[in-house]
């Protein structure tokens, strides 16, 4: 009889709160099905036939299987072409974009800095009015920028949301004791920076890198305004090309077959060269995704 005694310090829910929380669990899964569904069909039509596609037959399970798509894709050198453009602009902006907003940051988390309220009115007003298109590019055409991998690297070279994340980060998570502690010890501002506010704000600066990473990746309205130079081109402007006006191939570049192969399988093609750019930001997630809590919840700290 004792294996049925109910234990007296188990919490009752109140009916309220139950219903409450499968409401919630039906909102979430609804959610999950719109986030989700687009998802696996993209995945299962890159891997389905062109016929298949085009007759509508794809639902949620790859049709006639094939890897056509993906052969497509990997043997057409401008692709690679884009793949390489995208890594670097993504590589070594992100490294641009967190060493110049780490030296902002720093010096506007600190409390004794001069004019600061000025410099953070200052900042407030970048983020509420721009330049515009036409005085940015002849900024850049004056300078000499356009049609160089300049445009793109220096373009939003310091993002001001991302910069107050990191100066909330230095400034609410690192006591101000620990900064006068190593003062004492003989410790400069650049040694502050290096040995105190970078190694504890790992995980704010985490998510910073991944937030520029996928902005460079998935960039393509710079490369379209400021490049001219295929060879410059990356990756993200060869897929919009093939999503908006059905193919991207030259056709002096490429044998007749594959040619025919791109005029019967675009829609096949898409698809599969969405999946192919899309692995990487994926797979950086993936890296960072252990910080990413907890360098998301700073960015609601006010200070």
């Amino acid at each position: 009889m004792a294996l049925f005694k109910k234990n007296p310090n188990k919490i009752i829910e109140p009916v309220s709160d139950r219903v409450l929380q499968g409401f919630c669990t039906v909102i979430i899964l609804l959610l999950l099905v719109v986030v989700g569904y687009p998802v696996v069909y993209v995945i299962s039509s890159s891997f389905s036939s062109a016929a298949a596609i085009q007759s509508g037959r794809v639902v949620f399970l790859p049709i006639d299987p094939t890897l056509a798509g993906y052969k497509f894709v990997f043997q057409y050198d401008t692709v690679w072409l884009g793949y390489r453009n995208s890594l670097f602009y993504t590589v070594f902006g992100t490294i641009i974009n967190m060493f110049l907003s780490i030296l902002f940051a720093y010096p506007l988390s600190k409390s004794d800095l001069p004019l600061r309220g000025f410099y953070n009115k200052l900042i407030v007003v970048t983020m509420l009015f721009g330049a515009g298109m036409i005085p940015t590019f002849i900024l850049k055409s004056k300078l000499g920028l356009v049609d160089t991998i300049w445009a793109i690297l220096l373009s939003g070279a310091v993002s001001i949301h991302n910069t107050m994340i990191i100066r909330t980060s230095f400034k609410s998570s690192i006591p101000k004791e620990l900064y006068e502690a190593a003062k004492i010890d003989g410790a400069n501002d650049f040694k502050c920076l290096t040995s105190i506010a970078i190694p504890l704000s790992k995980a704010t600066l985490s998510v910073i890198t991944l937030y520029y990473a996928v902005g460079h990746w998935n960039q393509y309205f710079t490369a379209m305004i400021y490049l001219r130079n295929k060879n410059l081109f990356p990756l993200q402007i060869f897929l919009r090309t093939i999503l908006t006006a059905g193919q991207s191939i030259d056709a002096s570049s490429v044998s007749e077959t594959m040619l025919q192969q791109v005029q019967d399988g675009t829609q096949q093609i898409k698809y599969a060269l969405i999946v192919v750019s899309t692995v990487p930001v994926i797979l950086l997630y993936f890296i960072v995704q252990k910080y990413f809590k907890k360098g998301v919840m700073v960015g609601s700290i006010k200070g």
